[in-house]
């Protein structure tokens, strides 16, 4: 009896290791489980908040009192480029103009422009303004052509040229702005001879610079303004008419 009872001690001492042991195995493959899954969901969340990165941009709706508006819808707010640059063919009565689009500088602005541009906004359009003292720039974007109009929507100011001596050199494509904070709209002006420093605020957005036909823009700035005011001979529309037949834009690089 003794010897029966120390056996059936021995069996329940195996059992209960042998329970132990699967218990452990349990919880061990358990926690495997749960750690693979979180290292899965937090891979998930990465690339999720990857995705969801970049340039935050905002279009926001033009009301009356920013002049009058052609409406052909907003930009995507959504995957912006924000590297590399864009080249810009506009094709004029005076011969091609080329410029880039400076993605990674201005994000915001190249994607309204390029949104644009893909709508025909900027086609039969002209340059409406001209300035020959002071500032040196060609005017132009504005589907009206009298400086007053843009598209249904306006946004904020990015990569200004606070850093730069001069601001405002040669071949400069910036955006025409009001003195309001949320204001560019369509319009933009070509710099054709440098701009010093004290002359134009570093207060407008620098979205490309022209890399083929500025001999062209400043051949035409030496015919002269007609003066909107007669007090102020060298702002008004250019004597040499400058005017966009289309404006294109090349495909983003793959």
């Amino acid at each position: 009896m003794a010897r029966r009872a120390a056996q059936a001690k021995r069996r329940r001492q195996t059992q209960a290791a042998v329970g132990a042991g699967i218990a452990l195995l349990l919880v061990v493959v358990g926690v495997g489980f749960l750690v693979a899954n979180l290292g899965g969901d937090d891979k998930k969340d990465t690339k999720t908040t990857e995705a969801a990165s970049g340039p935050k941009c905002t279009y926001q709706k033009a009301d009356a009192s920013t002049g009058k508006v052609k409406d052909v819808g907003l930009p995507p707010t959504s995957n912006i480029p924000d590297t590399g640059t864009r080249t810009v063919t506009m094709t004029t009565n005076i011969g091609q103009i080329d410029f880039t689009l400076d993605q990674a500088a201005a994000p915001c602005t190249s994607n309204s422009l390029t949104y644009l541009a893909g709508k025909k906004f900027y086609d039969k359009t002209s340059c409406h303004r001209l300035v020959t003292t002071g500032i040196f720039v060609l005017q132009c974007g504005d589907p009206f052509g009298d400086g007053t109009g843009g598209p249904a929507y306006r946004f904020g100011t990015e990569n200004l040229p606070t850093n730069q001596h001069p601001p405002y050199p040669a071949g400069t494509i910036a955006m025409a702005k009001s003195s309001e904070a949320i204001s560019v709209g369509s319009q933009f002006f070509i710099v054709y001879k440098d701009i010093e420093e004290g002359s134009l605020p570093a207060e407008y957005t620098v979205v490309g610079k022209v890399t083929k036909g500025l001999d062209l823009i400043t051949a035409a700035a030496a015919k002269g303004v007609t003066p909107a005011d007669p007090s102020n001979p060298s702002d008004g529309k250019p004597k040499q008419a400058v005017n966009i037949t289309t404006l294109t834009v090349s495909p983003a690089a793959s």
